[in-house]
């Protein structure tokens, strides 16, 4: 028997599905992720992975400028995909609710994200002398925190 105890390695990505891939690349890209690759995937194998019949779907792999982290942004052409109840879920629903990004500039990239439809969840807040923070809610519902670590060294 093997005695080498197995490790995590990295997390390599988090899963998005979306009806509007090129509205969410954007939306992406304009938060300041890089393009990593786009594919389609469909037969077999696929479902034995996924768990469903006759898959063919987009894919569209952003990652963040440092290349440590992806997002994975897929449209399902088969089975169509199906929505979650309540659409808009708030913050206190089980499961994932948000990816958190941290940022340069918060009211730039806020504003910038505003004109790829982006909302502002609550209000953007300070936290102690440490970070200004926010909630996004942007392409398909998806809600992103955006967080920046203010300068507190005194002068």
């Amino acid at each position: 028997m093997d005695s080498k105890k197995s490790k995590l390695l990295r997390m390599d990505n988090v899963l998005i599905v979306v009806e509007d891939l090129e509205a969410a690349k954007e939306f992406f890209t304009e938060l300041g992720m890089e393009l990593e690759g786009e594919t389609t995937v469909e037969g077999p194998w696929v479902g034995q992975v996924i768990g469903l019949d006759d898959v063919r779907a987009d894919i569209t792999m952003m990652r963040t400028p440092d290349g440590h982290n992806r997002v994975e942004l897929t449209r399902f052409h088969r089975p169509a995909a199906v929505k979650s109840v309540p659409e808009n879920a708030p913050a206190n629903t089980l499961g994932i609710r948000r990816l958190m990004f941290a940022v340069e500039n918060l009211d730039d990239v806020v504003a910038r994200l505003r004109n790829h439809g982006a909302e502002l969840v609550g209000e953007i807040a300070q936290y102690e002398n440490f970070y200004r923070l926010c909630f996004m809610r942007g392409p398909e519902g998806v809600i992103i925190g955006l967080a920046e670590k203010l300068d507190n060294k005194k002068e």
